[in-house]
């Protein structure tokens, strides 16, 4: 396979992390042998961190599969052709659909981290199945406060962390979790600069925290009581923008009246944070020129995490830093994650296609949908039940649910009692064994693919990686694997693809003009337009790009919603041709493009309240604020400990990432624990210790640290993988976290678990 890159170095991308910074990669016999940062990505600029290095870990894991394989009913797989797996796949799913209706089928996933290309292609095949709840990561992390978000902004909001003269930090630590471009070199800026503070909130002293001029080390659990004292500092110390806020928002009033009711001695004593400290910190905030702000699982998977998202929110708009450099803006993605597609469906027995519809719960628990999306914690209940409108099959992909949801063992209970389940991915995970049939992708290395998680402002980003691994024998890219599914259900063919695979040879225009004539005259082309891209204008795409077909769509989409993003960025006119140059931009940008700059008035703009106003007063959140003083974290006395389960640590990777040799010094799986109750138990560095919560029981070496309070214990995350060996054997190292999580333990407003405040018994143990 050709490269377009010289000197044996090829562009491509980091898959670890939300931000994929660029990468340059030399292979070798199927293999990635050197790994640099890429200076010509327009924003990571050469940027990388130690985790880069791991790529061929993933791309030459020994539990890749490489055929179709399909569960016998002793549990073992068996091979099976290509043909056989979709044939069989789209009869036993037509049928629930049609005894069943499309809504008792489940999407779970839609991309891993870096790979979304697929995501876009399994839209058509949602579509024809009808599928009317989905899921994914997100729904673990994300969706109280992108709940919060709507209610406030309507509109993704990012800080700009670059320019910033105060940034805060809340459950976060970037300089292992990242979360914004050139994440360790702004770090370090910042400390140096005399001029420039950072505040920490958290309650281990973290590499960040070690940076920062505020460590609030609160007391786990305890977030929503020490941001409700800063709103309370800054109110009754008027330190707020009293005239921004009359202009630019509107229920302040209602927010007045909850914040002067706070006390905020009181608040910083349950929270554990001297009230001096928490004085100083918040008057930093309210002097400074600019501040931004961001929350991370520390507090988004803890108690009142869609509290603490409200409450983030109140702090940095209460001093006006939002829209102007420096602050808290409203970035214009290429693709919106948080609009899931409502699809249409042919409810069972009926030729008629249904009316979209919008639910906002979940059909057994009636758990809220936000983002599109059911709590991941709900979906046992949602299978594990005689609800008649209960999930009877799921379409998992790219996501490994077993090993990442709470309570593993009622997952694979679940997985086991749907009446069908299919996994799409590269690698024999713990979900694909448990699953009917399981699909095997092209690695992220061996097809075109790419990432939407485009967060920057006010230059925005999208690279698209090129192929330069020849694809496992096999295997298929997800667009080829959901054309298959569509046209083995009978809902396209060639007579959809005749008259647009002739325009896609004279060219974009031509093309772009025939898909709007096409689309108007067969439902089908509008309706499945990626899976249609994808075989009518793949094809005349450079070499092995195929994949990137349904770009085409999301360029003219991007470009008419945003006209004035994409002309800043040199794709402006009439949207046909700005959406075409913004196309061929991204297949002749190796190391990715701009492809949307803004103005800081246009955070103004992208505000979907009445008058572009942010709204301050969502009344369930103050009267959750209310009450939370009856809410106090309780001690247990049979679990003790409070474990934060999922520590990133320099040891930890992304479980994509399976083969456990890429960790060559350190030991998995660690314990940390405070030297103080190392003493009460009786321990020393490096003994055994066995964990045990109200859901399972975990044994694990030591390790001690005075960076955690006493009574606060931490796992890392990303270990605890069943990694199976060429030669069939079993490496399990460390800890699979949620075989010690519940369900039942979640946000009571977005249904987010507590994976950071999982209570834990502790008693050494001998040896294992």
């Amino acid at each position: 396979m050709e490269s377009t890159e010289t000197d044996g170095w090829k562009k491509t991308a980091c898959i670890i992390c939300s931000l994929n910074c660029g990468l340059e990669i030399k292979t070798e016999g199927g293999r990635i042998t050197k790994i640099k940062g890429d200076k010509s990505n327009p924003i990571s600029q050469g940027y990388i961190c130690e985790k880069s290095q791991r790529m061929d870990f993933y791309q030459n894991g020994a539990d890749r599969i490489d055929s179709p394989k399909r569960r016998k009913p002793d549990g073992s797989y068996e091979n099976i052709h290509w043909e056989t797996a979709i044939r069989e796949i789209a009869e036993k799913f037509a049928a629930i659909k049609h005894r069943h209706g499309g809504e008792s089928i489940l999407y779970y996933g839609g991309g891993s981290q870096g790979n979304h290309l697929g995501g876009t292609y399994a839209d058509s095949t949602i579509k024809a199945l009808g599928i009317q709840y989905r899921s994914n990561a997100l729904a673990q992390e994300k969706t109280g406060e992108g709940w919060v978000q709507g209610k406030m902004t309507g509109a993704p909001v990012h800080g700009d962390f670059e320019h910033c003269e105060v940034a805060v930090f809340l459950g976060k630590n970037p300089w292992q979790s990242h979360g914004f471009a050139r994440t360790r070199v702004t770090l370090r800026e910042i400390q140096n600069d005399p001029n420039r503070a950072m505040i920490v909130i958290d309650p281990r002293r973290t590499e960040t925290a070690e940076m920062a001029d505020y460590h609030l080390a609160v007391k786990p659990g305890t977030d929503a009581w020490c941001l409700a004292a800063m709103s309370a500092i800054l109110v009754q110390e008027e330190l707020v923008a009293t005239e921004w806020l009359v202009e630019h928002t509107t229920g302040y009033a209602a927010v007045l009246a909850a914040i002067n009711k706070i006390d905020i001695t009181r608040y910083a004593k349950t929270c554990g944070v001297e009230e001096s400290l928490l004085r100083a910190a918040t008057r930093r905030i309210a002097i400074a020129k600019s501040v931004s702000m961001i929350e991370d699982l520390g507090v988004q998977m803890n108690l009142h995490s869609t509290l603490n998202s409200y409450l983030n929110r109140l702090v940095w708009l209460l001093t006006g830093n939002y829209a102007k450099p420096g602050a808290n803006n409203a970035f214009v993605p290429f693709l919106n994650l948080s609009n899931s597609s409502r699809s249409t469906s042919k409810p069972s027995g009926s030729g008629k296609p249904a009316a979209p519809r919008k639910w906002t719960h979940s059909p057994v628990t009636h758990s809220k949908v936000i983002m599109g999306l059911i709590p991941c914690n709900v979906i046992p209940d949602e299978i594990l039940t005689q609800h008649p409108k209960r999930f009877r099959a799921m379409f998992i992909e790219s996501a490994n649910p077993v090993h990442s949801l709470a309570d593993s063992q009622r997952m694979r209970q679940s997985l086991r009692a749907l009446e069908c389940s299919v996994v799409i991915d590269v690698a024999m995970t713990e979900t694909a064994r448990q699953a009917d049939y399981v699909l095997p992708a092209s690695s992220q290395f061996e097809k075109a693919e790419a990432t939407f998680f485009n967060l920057e402002f006010p230059r925005n980003g999208f690279q698209l990686r090129h192929p330069h691994l020849i694809p496992r024998p096999g295997t298929l890219p997800e667009a080829e694997i959901h054309a298959r599914l569509l046209e083995a259900m009978g809902e396209l063919n060639d007579s959809s693809y005749t008259f647009l695979r002739a325009a896609a040879r004279i060219g974009l225009k031509a093309f772009g003009l025939a898909f709007a004539w096409k689309s108007m005259r067969d439902k089908a082309v509008a309706r499945y337009a990626p899976v249609v891209l994808y075989r009518t204008l793949g094809p005349s795409l450079p070499a092995n790009l195929a994949p990137a077909a349904s770009l085409w769509g999301i360029s003219q989409l991007y470009v008419r919603a945003q006209p004035a993003a994409a002309k800043g960025a040199g794709f402006g006119g009439p949207t046909l041709l700005g959406g075409n140059r913004l196309f061929d931009a991204i297949l002749n940008s190796p190391s990715g493009v701009i492809f949307g700059v803004s103005q800081y008035s246009d955070s103004w703009d992208a505000v979907k309240l009445p008058d572009h106003k942010i709204n301050l007063n969502i009344k369930e959140m103050l009267d959750e604020l209310a009450t939370i003083d009856c809410k106090l974290p309780l001690h247990r006395a049979d679990y003790p400990y409070v474990l934060s389960a999922g520590e990133r640590r320099p040891e930890t990777s992304q479980t994509s990432i399976r083969n456990p040799e890429w960790m060559k010094k350190g030991q998995f799986g660690l314990l940390r624990i405070h030297p103080q109750d190392a003493v009460k138990l009786g321990c020393a560095e490096g003994d055994w210790i066995q964990i045990r919560t109200p859901r399972g029981t975990a044994q694990v070496p030591i390790e001690l640290t005075d960076e955690l309070q006493p009574g606060h214990v931490s796992l890392p995350n990303g270990h605890g993988l069943d990694y199976h060996r060429a030669d069939g054997t079993l490496d399990r190292r460390g800890v699979s976290l949620n075989e010690l999580t519940n369900t039942t333990d979640r946000d009571p407003f977005a249904g987010t678990p507590w994976h950071k405040y999982v209570p834990v018994h502790l008693e050494k143990i001998g040896a294992p």
